[in-house]
């Protein structure tokens, strides 16, 4: 049993972040890395990425935005209540490097993702240049935590209502005109992943995604989790989450997504909750 020692919700209650007893995992983490939770018995197996680590207190941190049945359940959990399963650190870490200077990107919740890896490429030496989006203001989330990691942090929502009304791609753009980086890490969206790619490419930046495919084990059994990466298949659990930007098959990734939406549907049915964030599927980042 994982017992919740912090819970906070965030844009309006529909983030919710949980500080999570898991001592063994805690000491041997990194950043990149994701774990796998449970809630009972005949709950579904749900991959969260870590979103920080105290190795002291034996926590880890999850933030899960909440979009289907099984993550509502998650948000029934208080401070005091426990997950019954919470298997990792599973995948491979993020390999940092000496980037020189390191362009962060990130939207929506893949921000969860991007925090302990640009906190990593600071504690490292590197300069780090952030830039984080979302659709509103309530959807930024960690903003004081990645601006406390990041010698620059760049900020734009769709609606203007904080930073720039800009999407993360113009600032990338900019950023680019004045910083000459060794490395650009991109975590959110698909589409927006495939297009910082499209736009590092041309310019020979080495580019790090985090995919979020659809993954039940966790350990490479079941091949749900299958991408292709260079023309080779790759399964993010085991050989990711990460891989290279330029030559990951967005287009077949973005298809895999939407193969059990009906599935989702059903689901939200049968359990009461047909309306629930169903309009938000696609912007989920769980790993």
């Amino acid at each position: 049993m994982y017992r919740i020692v912090k819970r906070r919700e965030m844009a309006g209650g529909d983030i919710i972040l949980n500080e999570i007893e898991a001592p063994r995992i805690a000491r041997i983490a990194q950043p990149g890395q994701f774990v796998i939770l449970r809630i009972n018995e005949a709950g579904e197996r749900i991959p969260m990425t870590i979103a920080d680590t105290d190795a002291k207190n034996g926590t880890i941190t999850i933030i899960y935005h909440v979009v289907g049945w099984s993550t509502a359940q998650f948000k029934t959990l208080q401070v005091g209540d426990h997950y019954l399963n919470v298997a990792g650190p599973l995948g491979r870490p993020t390999d940092v490097e000496n980037a020189g200077t390191a362009i962060c990107v990130g939207g929506g919740t893949g921000l969860a993702v991007l925090y302990p890896i640009a906190k990593k490429l600071k504690s490292t030496g590197n300069r780090v240049v952030s830039i984080i989006g979302a659709r509103t203001r309530d959807l930024v989330i960690l903003e004081e935590e990645i601006a406390a990691v990041s010698d620059v942090l760049m900020i734009c929502t769709d609606d203007g209502s904080l930073g720039r009304k800009a999407v993360v791609t113009e600032l990338l753009k900019e950023a680019l005109q004045s910083e000459t980086p060794g490395l650009v890490v991109a975590i959110g969206p698909v589409f927006m992943m495939k297009l910082v790619s499209d736009i590092t490419r041309p310019r020979n930046i080495k580019t790090i995604v985090s995919l979020n495919p659809i993954m039940i084990d966790g350990t490479g059994m079941c091949g749900s989790c299958r991408v292709e990466v260079g023309g080779e298949t790759k399964l993010a659990c085991v050989d990711g989450p990460e891989f290279d930007g330029h030559l990951v098959n967005y287009d077949l990734l973005i298809s895999r997504l939407t193969a059990f939406k009906e599935e989702e549907r059903q689901s939200l049915r049968v359990h009461g909750a047909e309306d629930l964030h169903s309009c938000r599927l696609k912007d989920v980042h769980l790993v």
